[in-house]
């Protein structure tokens, strides 16, 4: 009974997150859908003020475009808005 308590509990655990590929100058330019955006490799230039040296690091910016959708998903298609009835009032009844 244990053991398949034991078994139960390791296969409910969370499987661990893919590592980002690293980004190098071998692949310098080329873009990878991280966390639903489109990130590209590229080169940063190190300085003083931000303590860091020359380095090749994925562009995932708030300017970068949000990844495209998966073309092997089937899309649900759209929903038609609920249709409205408006009736016109009577007219020469007591809504005068």
């Amino acid at each position: 009974m244990r053991r398949m308590l034991l078994l139960l509990v390791v296969v409910a655990m969370p499987a661990g997150a893919q590592s980002p590929p690293a980004c190098t100058p071998e692949i310098e330019g080329q873009a990878a859908c991280m966390a639903g955006k489109l990130c590209e490799c590229r080169f940063e230039r190190g300085g003083q003020l931000t303590g860091r040296g020359d380095r090749f690091v994925w562009d995932c910016g708030v300017m970068r475009p949000m990844c495209p959708p998966d073309p092997t998903i089937s899309q649900q298609p759209a929903t038609l808005p609920p249709v409205n009835l408006w009736m016109q009032p009577g007219r020469g009844g007591s809504w005068r």
